[in-house]
């Protein structure tokens, strides 16, 4: 074999090892010992020595820069906690996301919907990528850098942060070492948020995703607040993977894309798994109303577009219903990447009720 076979084989052998590394069903790299590799972190933590490890008072408007990294190197961490007296506020503070000097952020999203919380509220939950215990946020999807990284938040509210509270743990590499060649070879980490009250006689699909370029759509968390009773999870998973109109793959309900059954009711309670669970479970049958939360993590079975990836749940056949959908979409791709639709305003993010009409509604 030459050099330059050599070096391909041994830099695709190092990301799927990266990518084996990261299944919570095997620790059978952890003990594999590479060069070059220095880890690092960056936090809240009080410059003086003392125990005052937090931003405080970010003001409304102000955006802070948590980190500023030079490349190469690979983010593998993110951790969280916030103090804020301001209801929602896990939807007012936006969180981005820049990938070797960008202009256009690679993640936008409402700071808790990114860690999957829904509807601006903390709850218990837990995956393999995202998890939230005791109100502190945690990612740990690797967000892999050539250049350079930098996470900013924007408090997007009317009162500041009391608090903000973070860990961001990272490895920077030497710029011959295997790593770093591999860095090349890897999509750039992107999260996009959307929120959509659909109506009824409305036959639009919601959106999950439309992403352009090469790349792997890799999870979605996904949060439904039921404005009528009523089922509201007949809509079909759709996927138009480069072009065309027509869908590669097409699901069967809801319910059945993350993995569940039956319209969540059998067991009647929330299930967390590595890869998928219902997180946030409403009023049971027969009335489905409150508000739920699902994820799907394509973790061993991302999902690969060349040119485009077109992600949309089915709407106007069973499920012709008005309900407050929102959700964050997780996917790896090569940049430059399609900008982002304009985040919605603040008072188009938060939780409101509105007459939408459908089955148990007094709005016709």
């Amino acid at each position: 074999m030459n050099w330059f076979r050599f070096t391909i084989a041994t830099s695709w052998l190092l990301v799927i090892q990266v990518a084996s590394a990261q299944s919570t069903t095997s620790l059978r790299h952890l003990a594999d010992l590479r060069e070059g590799v220095t880890r690092r972190r960056v936090s809240s933590n009080d410059p003086t020595g003392g125990n005052n490890d937090r931003l405080e008072n970010i003001a409304p408007g102000k955006r802070q820069t948590l980190i500023y990294a030079p490349g190469p190197g690979t983010i593998t961490h993110v951790w969280v906690t916030i103090a804020s007296s301001e209801r929602y506020h896990l939807r007012r503070i936006v969180l981005r996301a820049f990938w070797d000097g960008e202009d256009n952020p690679s993640i936008e999203c409402p700071i808790g919907d990114f860690f999957g919380l829904g509807f601006g509220e903390a709850n218990y939950w837990s995956s393999a990528p995202l998890a939230v215990a005791d109100r502190g946020m945690n990612c740990f999807f690797p967000m892999p850098f050539a250049k350079s990284a930098r996470i900013e938040i924007e408090n997007q509210g009317e009162q500041p942060i009391r608090a903000f509270y973070y860990h961001v743990d990272y490895e920077t590499y030497e710029p011959e070492s295997d790593a770093a060649r591999a860095i090349e070879h890897q999509g750039r980490f992107h999260a996009w948020f959307n929120r959509r009250i659909t109506q009824k006689d409305d036959h639009e699909n919601y959106l999950v995703l439309d992403a352009e370029g090469k790349g792997q759509f890799v999870g979605v968390v996904m949060h439904i607040q039921a404005l009528s009773t009523g089922w509201w999870g007949e809509g079909d998973d759709q996927f138009i993977i480069d072009d065309g109109f027509v869908p590669n793959l097409k699901g069967t309900g809801l319910e059945d894309y993350f993995c569940g059954a039956w319209n969540f009711n059998l067991l009647n309670r929330e299930f967390n798994f590595p890869y998928f669970g219902y997180s946030r479970k409403g009023n049971p049958h027969p009335d489905y109303t409150g508000r739920h939360s699902m994820y799907r993590f394509h973790i061993e079975d991302p999902i690969p577009f060349e040119k485009s990836l077109r992600f949309s749940i089915e709407h106007g056949h069973a499920n012709d219903r008005g309900d407050d959908y929102s959700s964050v979409a997780y996917w790896y791709q090569t940049e430059p990447h399609a900008a982002f639709p304009p985040l919605p305003a603040v008072d188009l993010r938060v939780p409101r009720l509105h007459p939408v009409g459908g089955p148990g509604s007094d709005t016709k």
